[in-house]
């Protein structure tokens, strides 16, 4: 139940929205909120409370997640959902306000947000994808936002936690929680997880498997894991599972959206169904036509996300084109270029684009990749041979590439 100073400001917060709209100045919804929450700094424990809420975090994967899981939760009931990816409070609040009627949540949240959020709104499950380097000079480092999350769960400890034990940072803020459920979606980014996150011992590997060298801390046995063809989870459970979006880190995210939403009791084949049917996230892996190209565009944003998606390329089409921003809401910093693994592209037409296309091209060209350099991604794209084009955009590069296409 809204008091009367929430309904105040969430009439306000619409208002602005409203204008924003009319104005031409965008969608609105960053502004309703932040006036919402300005007038009543209650509103997102307010909208929040009388709902059973998945809030899901990480550093890649959230908005695919949050997606796939929305529609799981959706063979159950009503969900409000944040779908367009504005996951701090302010884009919380207008999600939550556009969907006052719904008796479920389906949040993503930065992975900084995830204790304050979590104590706004309580969640009834709460999702860990994965943790690693991300925007260097805006996150800082991930061991701490690891002990910030392990604190948050504390606080929470009657919330199902869904963990990747394939990754240690997430595996740790999850340990000492009382009600976890495991889930092996995958890690095959490794670089930000050499030591131990609890007693700085080396981790060993062999296989999936790992442990801390220095305490009993070690990888978890799954409830859930998935193949290339199938889902299984508790009880023997085993499904097929045919995803219309692309690669095994997405198998992964819709893993653990089966596991969260079976958690607030959906039925396990119809979730599957549900997160099957996702085939694009806000712009992210459609496909379009671009003058006499086809172009397939997916978003990558740290080193972690950008060898997930290179691992997705076909390289057998006209080109790739590769397009890096530099700026705030990417990270200034783009040092991280240096750790991702750019050496695989052989006779691939490779074209390095963006505002900071030649900082890429010194990458690439160290890498050993031939390839020319277009700071325009349209004409970069124009630029390949006819025929389908991969493009890999960082975060504005992708949002300025998605403003000028159908």
């Amino acid at each position: 139940m809204l008091t009367l100073r929430g309904r105040a400001a969430l009439a306000a917060g619409s208002t602005a929205r409203w204008a924003s709209r009319v104005t031409g100045r965008g969608a609105g919804a960053m502004i309703g909120g932040l006036v919402a929450m300005t007038l009543d700094r209650s509103i997102l424990r307010q909208l929040g409370q009388d709902r059973r809420s998945v809030v899901v975090t990480g550093t890649n994967g959230k908005s695919t997640t949050t997606r796939m899981t929305a529609a799981a939760l959706a063979t159950i009931g009503s969900v409000a959902s944040n779908s367009e990816g504005a996951n701090m409070d302010a884009g919380l609040v207008a999600a939550l306000a556009g969907a006052r009627e719904a008796t479920l949540a389906a949040l993503e949240v930065d992975e900084m947000h995830v204790p304050h959020v979590s104590d706004a709104v309580n969640p009834a499950v709460i999702v860990l994808l994965n943790l690693s380097r991300d925007q260097l000079d805006r996150v800082g480092e991930i061991n701490h936002i690891e002990r910030t999350l392990r604190g948050g769960l504390a606080r929470h400890r009657d919330a199902v936690i869904v963990a990747n034990c394939d990754d240690v940072l997430m595996t740790s803020a999850a340990y000492d929680s009382p009600n976890v459920v495991w889930v092996a979606a995958g890690g095959s980014w490794s670089g930000d997880s050499v030591s131990c996150p609890r007693s700085g011992e080396i981790i060993e590997r062999n296989g999936r498997d790992w442990h801390s060298t220095g305490s009993d801390f070690k990888r978890p046995s799954p409830q859930w894991w998935y193949d290339d063809t199938h889902i299984y989870g508790p009880d023997g459970l085993a499904l097929p599972m045919t995803l219309a979006l692309p690669g095994a880190v997405n198998r992964g995210n819709a893993t653990q959206a089966v596991a969260a939403a079976v958690a607030l009791g959906a039925d396990p084949a119809a979730a599957v169904a549900a997160v099957s049917g996702v085939d694009e996230v806000a712009g992210r892996y459609r496909t379009v036509q671009i003058g006499s190209h086809t172009a397939r565009i997916l978003l990558a944003k740290n080193p972690a996300g950008w060898q997930e998606a290179l691992s997705m390329v076909d390289k057998h089409g006209a080109g790739v084109v590769i397009a890096v921003n530099g700026q705030v809401p990417d990270g200034e910093d783009l040092s991280w270029l240096w750790d991702v693994r750019f050496e695989h592209f052989d006779d691939t037409v490779v074209v390095a684009a963006g505002e900071r296309g030649t900082d890429l091209a010194v990458r690439l060209g160290y890498a050993g990749v031939e390839h020319s350099l277009v700071h325009d991604t349209v004409a970069a794209i124009d630029s390949c041979p006819p025929g389908h084009v991969e493009v890999i955009a960082n975060y504005t590069a992708f949002l300025q590439l998605n403003r000028r296409i159908p």
